[in-house]
Order: structure tokens, then sequence, then C-alpha cells
């Protein structure tokens, strides 16, 4: 999937190096809502696990880890999941960050929004979602911006890297 300057495809093994980078570089911001992700990519040996891991659940058909690269540089700017999949609804949630030197930019935007289109034509999902925490304005103009509905707040749904439980709101999109 290309738009402008960049495409949007499945993680690699070959990303390995420019994904760790990528968190890396994020670390900071990703920290309280990505704990996962923050938790298993200390290292660039803890990141070949996780990413073999992943790479197995794509396999699988349990998850599917996309990136944003930059065209021009080979660069990876962003990166958006497809997880928490229920095939017998079918149903699916969608999380994603963006290295901060493109945030503001439309480049979430459109590649997210690519991703939607994919998982319901490609995968047949008859409902995404995502769940942001209220204080992640961006995540929540993201989701609108998509054609997501705020369905409402689910009260303490998920723990931060800090151990704190807190609420989330959660936003979906219903396809054909």
């Amino acid at each position: 999937m290309k738009f402008d300057n960049y495409e949007v495809r499945l993680l690699t093994f070959n990303d390995l190096d420019d994904y760790f980078l990528l968190v890396e570089n994020n670390r900071k911001r990703l920290e309280d809502f990505f704990t996962g992700t923050v938790s298993r990519t200390k290292t660039l040996e803890d990141t070949k696990d996780f990413l073999t891991e992943i790479i197995q659940k794509k396999e699988n058909k349990i998850y599917y880890p996309f990136v944003i690269e930059d065209s021009n540089t080979k660069k990876l700017v962003g990166f958006i999941d497809v997880k928490n999949i229920d095939w017998n609804i079918p149903k699916a949630e969608l999380g994603c960050y963006t290295d901060e030197k493109y945030t503001e930019k439309g480049i979430t935007s459109r590649a997210f929004s690519l991703v939607v289109d994919y998982c319901f034509e490609e995968f047949k999902f008859k409902k995404l979602f995502l769940r942001t925490h209220e204080s992640n304005l961006s995540a929540q103009k993201l989701a609108e911006k998509s054609g997501f509905e705020m369905e409402g707040k689910i009260r303490r749904d998920y723990k931060t890297t800090k151990g704190e439980i807190v609420d989330l709101l959660y936003y979906g999109k219903l396809g054909n």
C-alpha cells in the first residue's frame, strides 16, 4: 500500500535494526501504553526474539504487524498492528505509533486508513476497534478521522508500565 513517499507493508525480519531504532528513538513516548513492545525490545537481541515471535503470529494469522516506511530513505517511521483478532466475530483491534519526527504530518492518518480498508477488504472483518487513554488526543483524532465512533469508556482496562490500572476510551468501526 503506497501513498506520497511512503509504503505501508507487513513487517519482515529484515526490518530488525530499523524496528529496534524506531522503538528506541521513541521509547519514552511509548512506555506507558505499548508496554509489551517496550519491555520486549530493550536490546537488539531482545528485539530479535520479539520479531521472531510476532512474525510467527503473522504466519498463524493471529497478529499482523505493519510498518510505515519512507520510500526515499527506507527508514521506518511508524508501526500499525492488527491484534486481539477474533475470527469468530470476525473483529480485531488496531494499534499504532509514529516516530516523533513524523507526527502531525498526516502520515499516520493516511497509513492507518489504508490498513483499515485492507482489514475490511482482505480479512473481511466485520468490526475494527481501538482503545486509547483519554490523554491521547492524537489517537482520538486519528480514530474519528478514520470513521471510528466512540463506543464508550472501559473502566480499569489497562495496566501501564508503572503498574497503574487506567480507563480506556473504546472506538469502533463496522465493516460491511
